[in-house]
């Protein structure tokens, strides 16, 4: 789906998942908007199509009710001003810093021309080495910034602290951090984009600024060093001038013409201006182009196609609902015989998170059975495996099960240590702890649950999380 979709689609999702409590949108509600959506689209559609025009009725009716939540998706979509006000300022930035010596002379050591070429070769340098020290589809922190200003605002919300206030709060915070984790990939390229167009216009307005001042006015070039002869400042312009020289045609003065404009001497600056800002166009302006292009072509295919995260238990649910067929979980104790209680417990909160869930919970794994998998019949199905927390997590047992099934949203069941030492929360947080730290290398992430008493909005909440945290995890 494109990018608008795809917003809508999380924002509907951010008000039915953020919502625990249904105060501001009831069962009935999404009842509802499964049940038109697919009236509206029709049998032979897509499942993305189901959950855009889904997300379309969901945020038309709660934003009748709650027009915060319709103010929050406008704002946080990526505003283009911001893009171009952020070019037409490096323009003009380029055109204050082009001046390149003191009053009407040029210093050849020492103007910015030279300052912005090195420092593009350092981004051309820092962009190939980039993916190897930032996590992959990671936004350095100038990019961060620029989506963080043009995508990014507070919502404001009022003080008052009844039901609806909260869960309100609740859905306002969750949207804009639900479409950064989900627009990332898009904001990446088009911050990307913009950076480089900027990078381009900075160094125009420099050449800009450089030529308007020489038509007012004559620029003499000279150089002066402390350290640096005639020789080696030869040696170095013959270097960094080379693509100027390639571009206009233009050859770097020999040493003896440098060695006879050395200060207090000097002669008219016009072969040097021609050099800077042939080297500029080559090294700064031409590639930052290119770049812009690479990056305006990768943000036009991603805005075309937003990934959206739908092996999630809330998509899930929904595309299982609108094709009539029930989600597939999977339950796999280890060690551990369910009580009656927590039996019930269990199918309650697959019930609840995934919707009309077909849920089947295997036989208990034994301690340290190598035999344990058994196969499915081939179609796709969610696998969740249960532990008991007042089981030791060891890693050649739990540990090895876990590697073998492949599963990342993992269940605790805490109710029998809390049947056995409720009141020590401090004993319950260590062996959440050694759990927690099995899990975690393993690649899974847990959710601890009282399968005697469970929170369901809770439990669903933070399946959802999880399932949404592995995928981001995944990028």
């Amino acid at each position: 789906m494109d990018e608008s979709v795809a917003l809508e689609t999380t924002a509907a999702r951010a008000v039915e998942t953020a919502d625990r409590d249904r105060v501001l949108w009831s069962d009935a509600d999404r009842e509802w908007a499964s049940r038109a959506a697919a009236a509206i689209v029709g049998e032979r559609a897509s499942a993305e199509e189901f959950l855009g025009r889904r997300a379309q009725l969901v945020l038309e009716r709660v934003g009748t009710r709650q027009p915060a939540v319709t103010r929050t998706v406008r704002g946080i979509r990526w505003r283009p001003w911001v893009g171009v006000v952020t070019v037409i300022a490096a323009f003009v930035l380029g055109l204050l810093i082009d001046r390149i010596g003191g009053g009407s002379s040029i210093n050849l050591l020492a103007p910015p021309v030279f300052a912005l070429v090195a420092w593009n070769l350092v981004v051309y340098v820092w962009l190939l080495v980039r993916p190897l020290v930032l996590r992959r589809g990671a936004a350095g922190p100038v990019r961060s910034v620029l989506i963080r200003v043009a995508s990014v605002r507070a919502s404001g919300d009022s003080s008052r602290a009844d039901a609806a206030t909260a869960a309100r709060r609740t859905v306002l915070a969750a949207l804009p951090r639900e479409w950064a984790r989900v627009a990332a990939p898009l904001y990446g390229a088009r911050a990307a984009r913009v950076l480089h167009l900027a990078a381009a216009a900075t160094a125009l307005g420099l050449i800009a600024g450089l030529y308007l001042r020489g038509l007012a006015f004559e620029y003499r070039a000279s150089w002066e060093s402390t350290f640096l002869g005639a020789e080696q400042v030869h040696a170095l312009l013959a270097v960094t001038l080379a693509p100027g020289s390639w571009l206009t045609g233009i050859p770097v003065p020999d040493l003896a013409a440098i060695a006879a404009i050395r200060a207090p001497a000097s002669e008219n600056a016009a072969i040097w201006m021609h050099l800077m800002a042939g080297t500029v166009a080559v090294v700064v302006i031409i590639p930052r182009l290119v770049l812009a292009l690479v990056a305006g072509l990768v943000e036009r295919r991603r805005a075309k196609k937003v990934a959206l995260p739908l092996d999630e238990p809330y998509y899930r649910r929904l595309i299982a609902g609108w094709v009539g067929e029930p989600t597939r979980v999977r339950v796999i104790p280890y060690s551990y015989a369910l009580e009656p209680e927590a039996r019930a417990g269990l199918e309650a909160i697959v019930a609840r998170a995934y919707g009309n869930a077909a849920a089947t919970i295997d036989e208990p794994v034994g301690w340290g059975d190598d035999e344990w998998v058994r196969p499915g019949d081939g179609a796709a199905e969610t696998v969740l495996p249960l532990f008991n927390l007042t089981a030791t997590p060891e890693d050649d047992a739990q540990g090895g099960f876990l590697a073998a099934s492949g599963a990342r949203v993992v269940l605790v069941d805490e109710s029998a240590f809390l049947a056995r030492w409720g009141s020590d929360a401090e004993r319950r947080e260590e062996r959440r702890a050694g759990w927690r730290e099995l899990i975690e290398a393993h690649g899974g992430i847990p959710v601890f649950v009282n399968l005697a008493d469970p929170d369901l909005p809770g439990v669903e909440a933070e399946l959802a999380d999880a399932a949404s945290a592995h995928e981001g995890n995944g990028r």
